[in-house]
């Protein structure tokens, strides 16, 4: 049944002229492309910033997930601010946000303070990434959205190949800083469109009120989870700190749920899961990004750190997976528009799968002289399957629930994207930590080192992979360390790819029994 909003708001596109639209497009495809090119940027510049401010690799995973952890906690609620006070009010303030914190970032001094701006710029992106599809699906019409859905998508895409290319570069120079400072143009040509060439859009019947309390206990019982789980490494599980916070995490979600289904206005409205392929797409979300989050994170640590390559290449490494998404976005689109989501999401995170499963296959090489015939084809076949699935996904998601909630649908699936990454950063990251520690004992145990060597070595597992600092060693037993440090990376990166490929075919199955036809 068609309600009134959903006639006044195609009413409100269809007068939209093709030229706002295309402004339209144009605004939301830089500020997302600012939140793509910051993380894309960052997995490269990793190693270069964690020799630079000293970062063990537990500050190395919180550098990325608290981000992720702020994004996951509150993106919820900016979506039903959106709906409620303005699609464009909410982005315009989330780009502000994450501008300032940007430069926060560029220019700190301790690993600390860059957590902590980091953190800063998870709030601003909550409130800036679901804005861009949300104000999308209010302005274009049913049957555009799907085609200007897949135009986004490429574009971002398009935009964001330099991110990965810059983070090397600015790496490889000591500019690691600039990937930073690049969101300070970029934000600040989104606010100018954004204020004068966009129309605002909003739900007149949205609550006024706004869910905080859904939001608290949801950002406390992530924050503990993502605690519990990067603390295993060193605290152990018998530690009360771990399981503390692990057991407090899971209590507060679960208190979490209850709120939201007994709440008058929550941020997360359960009848939205009614919808079969609502909740079918959100668990694909779930598994899917899982895998995608973690499996890039290690595929630049370990190509720099065991493979040798220079950042700058490992920038490039990743160009394939960005061209394939880039060209193959927009026909994935019109596809779902045409014949339905539920194929491409079924094909799309089962390629997707193969291509970690050949990631997975690579040894320790000889550099980057060796990336076509060993990292490249892995490469390929994962965008290729991303590629089927990224337009699909958005597409099925927004077009399963009515219209006037496209900014809490984004919200949620938005949600489920980045809890994804937190989750499997922190269980996988920690799970890679005590993998590799493990690994590295195995390789040097026929090295018949002595006690003060070892110790050094299982202090300097910590680092993931950094180069370690060993005392009073002949040049030959320091080569074979030094191998033996990046045969326990590989093993590391091997389990990693592993369980990425698992968590992708488990998101098909999700598409295959869910996802309606």
């Amino acid at each position: 049944m068609v309600t009134a909003i959903e006639i006044q708001q195609a009413t409100i596109a269809s007068d939209l002229s093709p030229k706002v639209e295309r402004w339209v497009l144009f605004a939301t495809i830089l500020a997302s492309s600012m939140a793509f090119i910051d993380a894309s940027a960052l997995n490269v510049a990793l190693p270069s910033l964690q020799k630079d401010l000293q970062a063990s690799g537990v500050q190395l995973l919180w550098i990325v997930n608290i981000y992720l952890l702020m994004l996951a906690a509150l993106i919820l609620v900016s979506g039903s601010l959106g709906d409620s006070l303005g699609r464009k009010k909410v982005f315009m303030a989330g780009i502000s946000l994450f501008i300032v914190a940007s430069i926060v970032c560029g220019l700190t001094p301790t690993t600390e303070l860059l957590i902590g701006a980091r953190a800063i710029q998870g709030i601003g992106g909550a409130m800036m990434i679901p804005g861009s599809l949300a104000i999308i699906t209010a302005t274009f019409s049913a049957e555009k959205r799907g085609q200007a859905i897949g135009t986004w998508s490429a574009a971002t895409t398009i935009v964001t190949i330099a991110g990965p290319i810059l983070g090397g570069c600015l790496s490889d120079l000591g500019l690691w800083r600039g990937v930073f400072l690049i969101n300070l143009p970029i934000g600040l040509i989104t606010l100018l469109i954004l204020h004068f060439k966009v129309p605002e859009s909003r739900n007149e019947t949205a609550f006024s009120q706004i869910d905080y309390p859904g939001a608290i206990l949801m950002m406390v019982g992530l924050a503990g989870l993502t605690y519990g789980f990067i603390s295993l490494p060193e605290l152990g599980l018998g530690n009360p700190r771990s399981y503390g916070a692990l057991l407090g995490g899971i209590i507060t979600l679960v208190l979490c749920g209850r709120v939201e289904a007994r709440s008058s206005h929550p941020m997360l409205p359960l009848s939205l899961f009614q919808s079969r392929t609502f909740s079918g797409t959100n668990l694909l979300t779930l598994f899917l990004y899982a895998a995608f989050s973690v499996g890039p994170f290690f595929l630049c640590l370990n190509l720099v750190e065991a493979q040798g390559y220079h950042q700058s290449i490992a920038g490039l490494a990743d160009l394939p997976f960005a061209l394939m998404l880039a060209g193959l976005s927009p026909w994935a689109g019109e596809l779902a528009d045409r014949r339905g989501a539920r194929l491409p999401l079924i094909i799309g995170p089962f390629v997707t799968g193969l291509g970690f499963l050949l990631l997975a296959l690579v040894g320790l090489t000889h550099g980057s002289a060796d990336y076509w015939t060993t990292f490249f084809p892995g490469i390929l076949v994962f965008g290729l399957g991303m590629a089927v699935t990224v337009a699909p996904l958005t597409t099925a998601v927004m077009g399963s629930v009515p219209t006037h909630y496209a900014g809490t649908a984004s919200g949620i699936n938005n949600a489920v994207a980045r809890t994804a990454g937190v989750l499997a950063i922190a269980i996988i990251g920690s799970l890679a930590l005590c993998t590799f520690a493990s690994a590295l004992t195995t390789h040097t145990a026929s090295l018949h080192l002595s006690a003060e060597v070892q110790s050094a070595l299982q202090a300097g597992s910590r680092q993931f992979g950094q180069a370690i600092v060993l005392p009073n060693l002949a040049p030959e037993t320091i080569d074979a360390v030094e191998t033996a440090v990046k045969l326990a990376f590989v093993d590391t990166f091997r389990v990693v790819m592993l369980i990425c490929a698992g968590l992708a075919w488990l998101s098909a199955a999700m598409a295959m029994l869910l996802v309606d036809r």
